[in-house]
């Protein structure tokens, strides 16, 4: 069986490819797609071997977050069936992908759409991120960065109970997004008082819950002088580079704020408990949310796009700092 897939076959270069299919193992799952979504920074880096990103080992392959119907199943696969719609947790931007049971999560709710389903696996990222805060109902909290992790932890948080929630991006058209979405106040990062922003609207406290999501020194830096007394700090985001401009002890000693490694890895893989849910468990919550209305997706998709234009998509993604906040790749007319 032959598929066609999307391959960084080099440093800035994606391609669309015909590979084989592999046969299915027991406990496996094949389904084909509808959407899969970009997740910018991560793809991003990996297509520009930036640093703990792979670094040039090419061809790679990414695209963790999508949908699909199933049209296959292994012989121990007993809670999935041929037909059922479901979220594809680490398949590839491919028309037909191959994952294991663990990684597959039926759609109950016939009234959800397929392209707001589509994002629930990287939304499920970011509330991952949000539980590690244990937000209290009236604590602040900000996000900086407003990618997709961000911009659903925006919603995440504001359900929490946080307030004011604070939004920080270089982006204005990111920032207008976000106090659509739920934030309170969304601020530029860059500007020479930024810190005295937060701090105002803290009433002069700091910001008791961040979640960072830019992976980038600086914004980290910005969060611990954000920070109130006994803070917490999410790190949500991957850090490609690393410097060491923290004061620690004036800044994490001290005044006992808590850094948390939020890497979506670091949850629990059979059961959930308070503040560390499962994956699944997590998607299912937040597409019941969805559901229910208390979730948009709708005003994070910016364009969907067809799998054959993936060489002008992933030339944008390299090189414009405005890249389009919900990408998503349409495989349903794709052979």
């Amino acid at each position: 069986m032959k598929s066609k897939q999307i391959v960084f076959t080099a440093t800035h270069k994606a391609e669309l490819l015909e590979v084989d299919v592999r046969e299915l193992k027991e406990n496996e799952v094949l389904t084909d797609m509808e959407y899969t979504v970009v997740s910018g920074g991560t793809e991003r880096a990996n297509i520009m071997a930036m640093p703990n990103a792979g670094g040039d080992n090419f061809p790679k392959t990414l695209g963790y977050c999508g949908i699909g119907h199933v049209i296959k199943i292994g012989s121990a696969v007993d809670n999935i069936a041929v037909g059922d719609r479901v979220l594809v947790y680490h398949g590839k931007h491919m028309k037909y992908n191959v994952r294991t049971v663990k990684e597959i999560t039926k759609v109950e709710n016939d009234s959800i759409d397929s392209l707001d389903a589509a994002f629930v696996i990287i939304a499920a990222m970011g509330l991952g991120g949000v539980r590690k805060l244990e937000i209290e109902l009236g604590e602040s909290a900000m996000i900086m960065g407003l990618g997709l992790l961000g911009i659903f932890a925006v919603q995440f948080c504001r359900l929490s109970g946080a307030y004011p929630v604070i939004a920080a991006d270089l982006n204005p058209a990111r920032r207008e997004l976000a106090l659509k979405l739920g934030a309170d106040y969304a601020f530029d990062p860059s500007v020479p008082d930024f810190v005295e922003q937060v701090k105002a609207v803290t009433k002069g406290k700091g910001v008791r819950a961040t979640v960072e999501v830019t992976g980038v020194s600086a914004a980290m830096k910005q969060a611990l002088e954000c920070a109130s007394w006994m803070g917490r700090i999410s790190l949500l985001g991957c850090t490609r580079v690393s410097d060491c401009s923290v004061d620690y002890y004036q800044q994490v000693h001290k005044p006992g704020v808590k850094l948390i490694g939020a890497h979506n890895f670091v949850r629990p893989k059979v059961e959930s408990y308070p503040h560390h849910w499962t994956h699944q468990d997590d998607c299912k919550a937040i597409l019941d949310m969805i559901a229910a209305g208390r979730i948009q997706v709708a005003p994070i998709v910016s364009r969907v796009v067809f799998p054959e234009d993936c060489a002008a998509i992933y030339n944008q993604l390299c090189d414009d700092p405005a890249f389009p906040l919900g990408t998503v790749f349409d495989w349903k007319e794709s052979k």
